[in-house]
C-alpha cells in the first residue's frame, strides 16, 4: 500500500529531474557531433586559406578570396543548421515538461 502512495513522487522524479538530465547529456551529445559533421571548427580554422590549397603562380589570391568567399555561405549554412537544431530541441523540451499537465488537464475537460 505504502508503493501506491510514493507512486506520484517517483513519477514526479523520474519525470522531471532523470530524464531531462539524461536528455540534455544526449542533445549536448547531439550538438557536439553535428558541429563535428559539419566541420565547422575546421571551416572556422582554415577561414583565410585557399579551398583547395591550390598554391600555383598566379592563383594565391584568387584562391584565397574564392575560399573566404564558399566558405563564408558554407558557415552561414551551418550555423542556419545549427540554430534549426537547438530550436527543436528546446521546442523538445518545453512539450516533454508541458506532457503531463496537458494529460491532467484533458481529464478534467469535458
Amino acid at each position: 500500500m505504502l508503493f501506491y502512495v510514493e507512486l506520484p513522487f517517483i513519477f514526479l522524479r523520474f519525470w522531471f529531474l532523470e530524464v531531462p538530465t539524461s536528455v540534455f547529456k544526449f542533445f549536448i551529445f547531439l550538438n557536439k557531433s553535428f558541429i563535428q559533421l559539419v566541420s565547422l571548427p575546421l571551416l572556422i580554422k582554415t577561414f583565410f586559406r585557399p579551398w583547395k590549397n591550390e598554391y600555383r603562380e598566379g592563383l594565391v589570391g584568387f584562391s584565397i578570396v574564392m575560399g573566404i568567399f564558399i566558405k563564408l555561405f558554407v558557415i552561414l549554412t551551418d550555423i542556419f543548421m545549427l540554430l534549426v537544431l537547438l530550436s527543436l530541441e528546446i521546442i523538445t523540451t518545453i512539450l516533454f515538461f508541458c506532457f503531463p499537465f496537458a494529460v491532467i488537464l484533458l481529464l478534467f475537460i469535458k
